[in-house]
């Protein structure tokens, strides 16, 4: 018996192109996927910040968050946001409100908005290390 050559229709080569291809995405996309954020005041002390406006950034690789935070008297009155590139997580926006009241850094994320939240609570962070 003779073994017959089995040949691989054109088909065959595109499938394995475009299976391929997704593979070399999805490894990309994995490699660089954002990283968790950690938030914390311990980075700063309200009582050593001086009056004044104070911005900061935050570019996780997904969302960018660009804040200016206004600290009177030791404590901070405001906190706007310049500039907020993000997928579905304007809801996020929301947590200055909480930052102001609380006066911290470490408040809840807002559910449904994490990395936003976290990206714009590390560009407040930020803000107020330097």
């Amino acid at each position: 018996m003779t073994e017959q050559k089995r040949k691989h229709g054109p088909w065959f080569w595109v499938l394995l192109g475009l299976l391929a291809a997704l593979a070399i995405i999805a490894v990309a996309v994995f490699v660089n996927l954002p990283k968790p954020l950690s938030v914390s005041n311990a980075s700063f002390n309200l009582a050593d910040i001086a009056d004044g406006v104070y911005t900061g950034e935050c570019d996780n690789g997904l969302v960018l968050a660009r804040v200016e935070v206004e600290i009177k008297s030791h404590a901070i009155t405001g906190v706007r946001i310049l500039e907020h590139r993000n997928g579905m997580g304007q809801s996020a926006e929301a947590i200055i409100n909480e930052v102001v009241s609380r006066q911290s850094v470490e408040v809840d994320e807002v559910s449904g908005a994490t990395m936003s939240s976290q990206t714009i609570l590390k560009a407040i962070e930020n803000a107020l290390s330097k």
